[in-house]
């Protein structure tokens, strides 16, 4: 190679715009230096493969190589920093060979591992400069790349923050709203028109609680952040649950319409709250599109050795060319969008996202506008072996669907029948919330199960009280302003030890890293608000019978 006639400083220039050069033997690596600096092009020269090596972790725009210097072990080495790279980078090499056999050895050697371009010696100082220049201008749209999946990334960061401080936000209320609901339907007037009211009270928080859940459970799958509970589910039994404990049977009866089931026993090996969501998100949707008088049909079978939820209605119907990408968030059918009882698109987008977790598929078909619509999953069998052992029904825990962060099972609709659990026993109870709807709300729903019930409006009053006063347990929002529940569980704990207070979370907070944090902290049980109040009323009666279980050892 020829030296410049007159060579300049190689420009400073970023890390990442640095041409490093290896050509351990002669005066290729000082020429090249020469010839790009001339160009105003930052480079230097590195001693050996190491040296080489640690400059690329450090920051570089392209390498230049000599072929002498790709020895074998210096090649593995080359060839573990190139993979070590970020997914985005995918940084140039250029390298000096020989002509004709030689060239094609070194490409066959690099190629699987980096992007290589290859100049045969002698290299002119134009086409050296040239490529250096092309190769450098494809590392900054490789930077481009990356500085948009950081921005990407930041967005992700703070979607997630403004989520979770929504759905607080939201919960919140909707909490007070169902505790309100639940005292009223205790103590209300049993008159037919407060009665209806209520009932509309109810189906509303419902729907509101319902859009929060998927809004927030969407995101979650989307970003990879909900883990299944895997266990032996059989399909028959959820669709008996989600139409009969949840109301879904009854909404539909409430809107005229003829609701059909064929059920078989078909047990699969899924999380059985993610599957009632996804059964239930269905069926409300053919309940939600389908005009008073139509007909719905729901089945539950073994198809191709799979199992099968079909959801079939005759209601508004999915325009043929709307089929392929009903399942993407916020899509909506165009008849649907003058409908009054229209969502935010989000259902569909979170049935597709918990079937595919589960490993199975799920399809929409429809004969198009006014003719109906058919959705249908489809799920891998258990094998037979596990399949003999979960005949009947799998029990599932009070609180199930809170384990990751999730919402609780679906609340019953406004009406249905439901086996409340029996009062138990008086507790002392600690109610530290910053909402004051929440708190009063919360005090006159333990009342009525004849609890007694101290209020803490904030995390220092609330410790104030703790320590002066013990009691059984302690209900606390992780939200609170300034010293938040998570430190208050900490300084209970600390100063009362491990076992003294029972700490239960009551949260508008759902992530699955704030259950984490919650349970660290010292909470025995984690509840995702609206909580539904059966739930929290078996939680404490259960709370209340192992103290006296335990008390009565004492004796």
């Amino acid at each position: 190679m020829q030296p410049a006639e007159q060579p300049a400083p190689a420009a400073a220039g970023d890390a990442g715009e640095r041409l490093l050069v290896l050509a351990p033997t002669g005066r290729d690596a000082e020429l090249a230096c020469q010839v790009l600096g001339g160009a105003g092009l930052a480079c230097s020269a590195c001693a050996d493969e190491d040296e080489l090596c640690r400059e690329i972790a450090a920051g570089a725009g392209t390498v230049i190589i000599a072929e002498e210097a790709l020895r074998p072990w210096a090649l593995n080495r080359l060839v573990d920093a190139l993979e070590r790279q970020e997914p985005w980078s995918d940084l140039p090499l250029i390298v000096f060979a020989q002509n004709g056999e030689s060239s094609e050895n070194v490409l066959a050697s690099l190629a699987p591992h980096g992007n290589a371009t290859i100049l045969e010696r002698p290299v002119r100082r134009r086409t050296l400069i040239s490529a250096v220049k092309a190769c450098l201008r494809a590392r900054r749209r490789q930077y481009e790349v990356r500085d948009l999946l950081l921005r990407q990334g930041e967005a992700d960061r703070r979607k997630d923050e403004f989520l979770a401080l929504l759905g607080h936000e939201l919960r919140n209320p909707l909490a007070a709203i169902r505790n309100a609901l639940f005292i009223l339907d205790k103590v209300g007037s049993h008159e037919t028109i407060p009665m209806q009211q209520r009932k509309v009270i109810g189906r509303q928080a419902g729907h509101l609680a319902r859009m929060v859940d998927d809004l927030l459970d969407v995101s979650r799958v989307t970003l990879g952040k909900i883990s299944l509970d895997l266990q032996l589910v059989d399909l028959r039994h959820l669709a008996e649950r989600c139409l009969s404990e949840y109301g879904l049977d009854m909404l539909a009866s409430n809107q005229s319409l003829s609701l059909a089931s064929r059920l078989e026993t078909v047990i699969v090996e899924g999380d059985p709250v993610r599957l009632e969501q996804v059964f239930c998100n269905l069926l409300q949707n053919a309940v939600k599109y389908t005009p008073r008088g139509g007909n719905l049909v729901v089945t539950v079978r073994r198809e191709d050795g799979r199992g099968v939820l079909r959801v079939a209605d005759t209601g508004i119907g999915i325009p043929k060319d709307m089929l392929p990408g009903i399942f993407e968030p916020f899509a909506q059918v165009e008849s649907s969008r003058l409908h009054s009882a229209g969502g935010l698109g989000l259902g569909l987008p979170l049935v597709r996202s918990l079937v595919t977790l589960h490993g199975g598929t799920v399809e929409a078909r429809s004969g198009g506008p006014g003719r109906g619509s058919e959705f249908v999953v489809a799920l891998p069998l258990a094998s037979r072996r596990v399949a003999a052992a979960a005949r009947r029904p799998v029990p599932q825990a009070a609180g199930a669907g809170a384990a990751d962060g999730g919402p609780e099972p679906r609340a019953p609709a406004a009406g249905a029948q439901v086996r409340r659990a029996a009062t138990p026993a008086g507790l002392r109870v600690l109610v530290i919330e910053d909402n004051l709807d929440g708190r009063q709300s919360l005090r006159d729903l333990l009342e009525l199960w004849d609890h007694e019930v101290e209020l803490a409006e904030n995390g220092p009053q609330g410790i104030e009280k703790a320590l002066a006063s013990p009691p059984d347990v302690a209900l606390v929002d992780i939200g609170l302003p300034g010293l938040d529940g998570n430190e208050v569980a900490r300084r209970i704990v600390a100063a009362l030890g491990p076992n003294r207070v029972t700490l239960i979370a009551m949260t508008g907070y759902g992530q699955p890293d704030d259950r984490r944090r919650a349970l660290e902290a010292g909470f025995e049980t984690y509840l995702v608000k609206p909580v539904n109040p059966d739930t929290l009323c078996r939680l404490l009666a259960e709370l209340a019978q192992r103290r006296a279980a335990f008390a009565a050892a004492q004796r």
